[in-house]
C-alpha cells in the first residue's frame, strides 16, 4: 500500500492507469485513470471542510465549554462573586468569634470595672509557678480555671425553689422569676453522660449522648439570652434563670426559641443534633453557671 501511494505522490501532475482485478480472476479486470493532483485537492478540501465545521461548533455552540482552560464570562463573574462571598464569610466568622469571646468573658466574670474585657488590657507579669508534681495533670485551659473547681458554690447557699419573697420582687412585680428547685430534671430524656465536668481542661459542661431529634428542655423558668449559631458549639441557646443561674445548650440541630422569649420549666428550647466544629457525634453539651462561675451539672440534675 505504501509503495503504491509513494508512486502516486512521485509526480502529482502525471496521469496513472490503475488496473483492479480479483486474485482468483473470476471477474474481468477494471481500469481507472488516476490523477494524484486531484486526489490531493480532494483530501485537502475534505480536511479543510472538517476543520471549518469543528471550529464553527466550538465557536457558536456550548461545546466550547468542554475545552480545558476555557471559561465563559458568566463563569468568571461567578468566580468573582464566590471570592467576594468567601471574604464576607471570613469577616462574619471573625466578628462572630469576637462576639463569643466577649460573651464568654461576661459569663466567666472576666470583665473589668469599666465593662472592658481583661483580654483588651495588658496581661500582668506572670508569676513563677511551683515545680510540677509527678501527677501528670493536664495544663489548665485558662488561668482562672481554679475559680470553677467544685464546689464552686456551697450547697447550703442553693435556693429552695419556693416562690420569691416580696422583698426580692422589688419594682418588677409579678414578672420576677421563681428560683430553680434542685435537683432539676435532665434537659433531655433517654440520654447518658459521656464526658464530665473538668475545669482544668476548660470543659465547663457535661456531654450527654442522645439521638438526633430529641427535644432539649430548659431546666427551669427563665429568659432566652442567646439563640444563634456558633462556630464551635453549632446551634446554641442559653437561658437566664433567677438567682444568677444560667444554663447553656449546644450542638443542637434546630433552635425553637429566640432571644427575649420567656420559657417555662421543662419547656422545649431546641432539638438535639450534631452541629458545630467541636463535636464527635450526636450529643448535648450542657453547661450550668452561677454568678459567673461554672458548676458541675451532675450535682444539680436528678439521675446524673
Amino acid at each position: 500500500m505504501w509503495s503504491f501511494l509513494s508512486d502516486l505522490a512521485r509526480d502529482l501532475h502525471a496521469t496513472y492507469t490503475v488496473v483492479v482485478m480479483d486474485t482468483d480472476r473470476t471477474k474481468p479486470a477494471r481500469q481507472y485513470r488516476v490523477r494524484p493532483r486531484r486526489l490531493a485537492y480532494l483530501w485537502g478540501g475534505s480536511l479543510l471542510a472538517v476543520g471549518l465545521v469543528v471550529a464553527a461548533l466550538l465557536a457558536f455552540t456550548p461545546l466550547r465549554t468542554f475545552i480545558p482552560g476555557y471559561a465563559t464570562e458568566a463563569m468568571r463573574q461567578e468566580a468573582r462573586l464566590n471570592a467576594m462571598r468567601a471574604a464576607a464569610l471570613q469577616d462574619s466568622l471573625r466578628m462572630q468569634r469576637q462576639y463569643m469571646e466577649r460573651l464568654q468573658n461576661l459569663i466567666t466574670g472576666r470583665v473589668g470595672p469599666e465593662g472592658s474585657d481583661e483580654a483588651a488590657s495588658p496581661a500582668p507579669e506572670p508569676t513563677p509557678s511551683p515545680p510540677r508534681r509527678s501527677s501528670d495533670a493536664p495544663a489548665p485551659h485558662s488561668r482562672n480555671w481554679a475559680d470553677h473547681r467544685q464546689p464552686a458554690v456551697s450547697m447550703s447557699s442553693l435556693p429552695s425553689g419556693g416562690p420569691p419573697s416580696p422583698s426580692s420582687a422589688g419594682s418588677a412585680g409579678p414578672a420576677v422569676l421563681s428560683g430553680l428547685s434542685f435537683p432539676v430534671r435532665p434537659p433531655v430524656e433517654n440520654g447518658f453522660p459521656t464526658r464530665g465536668f473538668d475545669a482544668r481542661t476548660g470543659h465547663y459542661a457535661v456531654d450527654i449522648a442522645v439521638s438526633k431529634g430529641t427535644l432539649v428542655r430548659s431546666i427551669g423558668a427563665g429568659y432566652v439570652i442567646v439563640s444563634d449559631w456558633t462556630q464551635d458549639g453549632g446551634y446554641t441557646v442559653a437561658v437566664q434563670h433567677a438567682d444568677g443561674y444560667l444554663s447553656v445548650y449546644k450542638h443542637n440541630q434546630r433552635l425553637l426559641k429566640q432571644v427575649g422569649d420567656h420559657v417555662r420549666a421543662n419547656e422545649a428550647v431546641a432539638v438535639s443534633g450534631n452541629t458545630g466544629e467541636i463535636t464527635t457525634g450526636p450529643h448535648l453539651h450542657f453547661e450550668l453557671w452561677h454568678h459567673g462561675l461554672a458548676q458541675d451539672p451532675r450535682s444539680f440534675v436528678a439521675g446524673w
